[in-house]
């Protein structure tokens, strides 16, 4: 039985964080840089800040916001289910390394736990080991020129829909309380920031939002209503954590703006055309595999290139199209 969703509420004052938030990240250095040694100074911080893996701020950012999720949202998550997905995680992860004879690395394996904490929600623990074990093995046996195909957590998500019939997403969760925006945002630009990844999470954000106002009016429906779809927890953490992967999206930033489209045109389409309203998961499953696509159409340098090749699957195991 799916337990209540907390009310959600309308309040204005969510998206004018939201942008705020999100214009205000990058600009940062200018902002504080009111003196040449002080520019200097921020500067210099950021490079340093740039120059750490962005996954070490996805990790404690998405830590931060389950753990006050949980404990002041009201999050239907347990520690003891948040505990299972990230040990099915690492145990998957530190099994293909083995099979594939690479490093361990518990980075990814934590992120992809996380996320699932966050995101899916089932009352079986089998189906949520299930859906850890497949997010990771997703990373190693469906793979293209040394590259995964899939972000794990959504094609977690979507196998675990499509499965079974005891998973959902709930896109309302977290209600729209201004502090639990404004912390994602705050924390999911940060991790942007760093990974040079802003520009797919405001894209997407700016496509969907403009097709829900498009739409809205065109049904001659009140502005509250696009503004009320906008104010989701499940929608930031997907904007600012998922569709922005470095592996699983093009390497320039005109491709990552015409992904972020793709995504949100194909999501809005799902979701009022089929009713579906984990449809954000489905569209970005689809749309994964034109990367390559889009990258051999706009090609360009990955200003954040693929781990070495020690820590990476072997090429023999890789899909067959990475002979092409």
């Amino acid at each position: 039985m799916r337990l209540p969703l907390r009310r959600v509420t309308t309040d204005p004052r969510v998206f004018g964080l939201v942008m705020n938030a999100s214009w205000m990240l990058p600009r940062l250095p200018r902002i504080f840089g009111i003196t040449n040694a002080g520019g200097n100074l921020v500067l210099s911080l950021t490079r340093v800040v740039q120059s750490i893996d962005a996954r070490y701020f996805q990790i404690g950012a998405l830590a931060l916001l389950l753990i006050t999720g949980i404990v002041f949202f009201g999050f239907q998550v347990s520690l003891g289910r948040a505990a299972l997905n990230l040990g099915t995680a690492l145990a998957a992860q530190a099994f293909f390394s083995l099979i594939f004879r690479i490093r361990f690395d518990a980075r990814s394996a934590l992120v992809t736990g996380l996320s699932l904490s966050l995101l899916l929600r089932t009352n079986d623990p089998l189906v949520a080991a299930g859906a850890a074990m497949a997010a990771i093995a997703s990373k190693f046996l469906i793979r293209h020129r040394g590259r995964h195909i899939f972000n794990p957590a959504a094609f977690a998500i979507v196998a675990a829909l499509l499965l079974t019939g005891s998973a959902w997403v709930s896109p309302g969760q977290w209600g729209t309380e201004v502090i639990a925006a404004f912390l994602c945002v705050a924390l999911g630009g940060l991790v942007l920031f760093s990974a040079a990844r802003l520009d797919i999470a405001l894209g997407f954000l700016g496509a969907y939002g403009g097709l829900l106002l498009v739409r809205a009016l065109w049904l001659g429906d009140p502005l509250a209503i696009p503004l009320h779809q906008m104010q989701s927890g499940a929608l930031l953490l997907f904007a600012f954590f998922m569709i922005t992967d470095p592996r699983t999206t093009p390497a320039t930033v005109t491709g990552r703006l015409l992904f972020a489209l793709l995504t949100a045109a194909l999501a809005v389409g799902m979701r009022f055309t089929f009713h579906i309203p984990e449809a954000i998961f489905y569209a970005l499953f689809l749309v994964n595999p034109l990367t390559p696509l889009i990258d051999r159409l706009l090609p360009g340098s990955r200003s954040h290139p693929p781990s070495p090749q020690k820590n990476e699957v072997p090429h023999a195991v890789t899909l067959a199209t990475s002979r092409n």
